[in-house]
């Protein structure tokens, strides 16, 4: 179980560290609004990955019980869209692009709905969370639903704690990231290793 869940949770910490979106909506919140703002913010996009972990338990653990060979089909489809992954993030801009300018401080609660949103209706995390936990199960023979679960859990765990920090260490973090130019290029490169480090993995 320890030889899945430790590179589990070290790919999940690296994954949730790396640009995107969610973790920059995050910490433009910070920025603009304060801390309790960001923080909220990050509580609502993590809380949504409880709906991505459902879809996949469910549906992955039934084709699991089905046939063995479409268990492997469904790895074997994480990894190429893993591989893809590292491939568009090798295309991409390595500039890190954010602002505070415009962003108005919304209620509370309307910003945990508005997290939680746009995790679940992001069709992306869906696909991803498709990809990368299947190859982490550690007995695919037995429960695993609750297996899935677990991990979900830990992945959101992860979530809450990083975005968390990123939502406190807002104004710092933009800090640094606009006196290190390079900062953009080290997290792109760490991506893509991780990506084809982990499509290497759910093969072998």
């Amino acid at each position: 179980m320890l030889e899945q869940l430790i590179p589990f949770l070290t790919a999940s910490a690296i994954l949730t560290i790396s640009p995107g979106p969610d973790i920059i909506y995050v910490m433009v919140q910070g920025m603009a609004n304060g801390k309790k703002h960001g923080f909220v913010t990050a509580l609502g996009l993590a809380t949504g990955i409880i709906i991505h972990t459902s879809l996949v338990a469910f549906g992955v653990s039934a084709i699991i019980k089905s046939s063995e060979t479409l268990f492997f089909i469904i790895k074997l489809f994480g990894a190429v869209y893993l591989l893809y992954l590292a491939w568009q993030v090798y295309k991409s801009d390595p500039e890190i692009a954010y602002s505070a300018k415009g962003i108005k401080a919304k209620p509370l609660f309307s910003l945990f709905k508005q997290g939680f949103i746009m995790n679940v209706l992001n069709p992306k995390v869906t696909i991803f969370f498709l990809a990368f936990f299947p190859g982490f199960l550690w007995v695919p023979g037995g429960n695993t639903v609750v297996q899935f679960y677990i991990l979900g859990g830990i992945f959101m765990l992860v979530t809450i704690m990083i975005f968390g920090s990123v939502a406190l260490l807002a104004g710092k973090i933009s800090t640094y990231l606009k006196k290190h130019k390079h900062s953009g290029v080290v997290l792109k490169w760490l991506q893509i290793v991780v990506f084809i480090g982990i499509a290497v993995f759910i093969l072998v």
